[in-house]
C-alpha cells in the first residue's frame, strides 16, 4: 500500500508564502503550516504569523533549530554568514526544515508566481514533491496583492517602514537604504546588529561586515543616513522615469523590490 504523502506549505513571513496561506485554506484540510523561526526575526514579522494563524483558524508550527545563530557564529569563528557562505539559512532554516519533515512522501507548497521564472526548491530531499500552485493557476503580484487585500490581512507590517521582505532583522540581503530604516524604526535591533560586526574585527584574516557598501558604526552617521537617503532617491526617480510599459503596482513593486530577488534564500523571503 503506498503511503500518503503530507502537505507541508513553507511560510516565512513574507507576503508571497502568506498569499499561498490563504489561497489553500480549506483546500487541502491536512495541510501543516510551517515557519522555520532563528529567533531572529523582525518583531513585525512574529506579530504577522499571529494574526495570519488566527485568520487560517490553524496553528502554525514553530520549527527552531536545536542550537542557535550564536553557538553557530562561535562554531564559525565569528565569521559572518554572508552571501557566498550562507551558513544561517543552512543550519537555522534548512536543516531544522528537513527534521522536521523526515523521510516519508512530502507535497510541499512553496508561493512562487507565476511571473516569477526560477526554481524555488526548499529542500531536494528526494522525499519531498515541490509544487507551485499560484503557477499553476496564473496567479501573479497583482493577484496576489488582491488576495491579501480581500482576506483583511495585508502586507506584512514590515513593508509599512521601508523592510521589502521577511527575514533576520540583520540579514545580508538588506539595501544600504534599508540598514537606514531600521535604524530609524527598531534602533536596538541595528545595535545588536552592529555588535554583531564590531566583534568580527577580532577575526584573523579582516572585518567583516553585514551591508556590502560600509560596516554599520560608519552608516549610522547622519552624514551616511542623508547620503544613502539621497542616492535611494535618485535611484528611485531614475527607475520610475525609465520604467517599461507596466501596470502601476508592478512598476511599485519593481522600484521598492531589490535586484537581487533570485539570489535571495527561498525559506527566508518568500
Amino acid at each position: 500500500m503506498t503511503e500518503r504523502p503530507r502537505h507541508i506549505l513553507s511560510l516565512s513571513g513574507g507576503k508571497d508564502s502568506t498569499a499561498l496561506a490563504i489561497f489553500m485554506r480549506g483546500r487541502v484540510p491536512e495541510m501543516e503550516y510551517v515557519f522555520c523561526d532563528t529567533n531572529k526575526e523582525l518583531p513585525e514579522t512574529y506579530d504577522y504569523l499571529n494574526q495570519v494563524e488566527a485568520y487560517l483558524g490553524k496553528k502554525i508550527i514553530r520549527i527552531e533549530a536545536v542550537r542557535g545563530f550564536d553557538h553557530w557564529l562561535t562554531l564559525f569563528q565569528g565569521y559572518l554568514p554572508s552571501v557566498q557562505a550562507r551558513w544561517c539559512t543552512t543550519f537555522l532554516k534548512l536543516k531544522p526544515f528537513e527534521t522536521y519533515v523526515g523521510d516519508n512522501p512530502v507535497i510541499n507548497y512553496v508561493g512562487i508566481r507565476a511571473d516569477e521564472d526560477r526554481d524555488a526548491r526548499i529542500s531536494h530531499k528526494p522525499n519531498i514533491q515541490v509544487v507551485y500552485p499560484f503557477k499553476e493557476a496564473g496567479i501573479d503580484y497583482a493577484g496576489v496583492q488582491k488576495i491579501l487585500a480581500e482576506s483583511g490581512i495585508g502586507f506584512p507590517p514590515y513593508t509599512k517602514w521601508g523592510r521589502s521582505r521577511s527575514g533576520c532583522y540583520f540579514c545580508f540581503f538588506q539595501k544600504s537604504i534599508e540598514w537606514v530604516r531600521l535604524l530609524e524604526t527598531h534602533p536596538h535591533l541595528f545595535d545588536l546588529a552592529q555588535e554583531y560586526e564590531d566583534k568580527s574585527q577580532d577575526i584573523k584574516g579582516g572585518h567583516f561586515q553585514w551591508n556590502d557598501d560600509m560596516p554599520l558604526r560608519e552608516l549610522r552617521n547622519p552624514e551616511s543616513v542623508e547620503k544613502i537617503k539621497q542616492r535611494y532617491e535618485e535611484h528611485k526617480n531614475r527607475r520610475w522615469e525609465t520604467r517599461p510599459n507596466k501596470k502601476l503596482v508592478e512598476t511599485l513593486t519593481d522600484l521598492e523590490d531589490a535586484e537581487d530577488d533570485t539570489r535571495a534564500c527561498t525559506i527566508c523571503h518568500l
